[in-house]
């Protein structure tokens, strides 16, 4: 799998379109998720790919909420970004915006864990730690069951890539977590880096 990107211009990429803090976060955070997933699921050689599809996969987000996933191969292949990136990024969109569906294992973990990372995120942030370190699955389960919190993370979504994974939701809800802990202090080094709060 080649990216026809390095990372370093994946990031400006992403900052070219995104504008938002958060954004920049869910990026790196999503990024860093993929590789832990990579690392996990028995892909470490392309572990670099599986990161720039995860940062990468919103960049059309920002600026073209309601053309997302749409949007994105015509921002991708204007910066020479490689057709196995683009499929990956647009499968994410796939019964929402998109018919692309997701069939690399990539595909399924970014489709299963995109909105879980921003569900986890919205409730970590509430935290008095503001981290992972000491979030469990337990609390994640009531955040998931309470449809009121974040309500734009779709709990559907959630559940059918599970599904794809062939996995139960406690499965997916375990790595994911730990897959964010694992990310959680590179991603706000980072930030700091590119003077961006959240």
């Amino acid at each position: 799998m080649n990216a026809n990107i390095t990372r370093d211009e994946a990031l400006k990429l992403l900052q070219k379109y995104n504008k938002e803090p958060f954004h920049i976060y869910h990026g790196l955070t999503v990024e860093g998720v993929m590789k832990w997933f990579a690392d996990e699921l028995g892909y470490s050689s392309d572990k670099e790919f599986w990161g720039i599809v995860g940062l990468l996969h919103d960049i059309d987000f920002e600026e073209y909420p309601n053309e997302h996933c749409i949007k994105a191969p015509e921002l991708l292949r204007t910066a020479g970004v490689s057709d196995d990136v683009i499929h990956g990024i647009c499968s994410h969109g796939y019964n929402l915006t998109v018919d692309v569906e997701p069939l690399h294992q990539m595909e399924k973990v970014l489709y299963a864990t995109d909105e879980l990372t921003g569900l986890i995120g919205a409730a970590v942030r509430m935290r008095p730690s503001k981290s992972t370190s000491d979030f469990e699955v337990k609390n994640l389960k009531k955040k998931f069951k309470d449809k009121k919190f974040a309500a734009g993370c779709s709990r559907d979504v959630i559940k059918y890539g599970a599904e794809l994974l062939g996995w139960d939701l406690d499965k997916l809800f375990e790595k994911t977590l730990l897959a964010m802990r694992s990310c959680e202090n590179d991603v706000k080094n980072e930030l700091e880096a590119l003077n961006l709060e959240i």
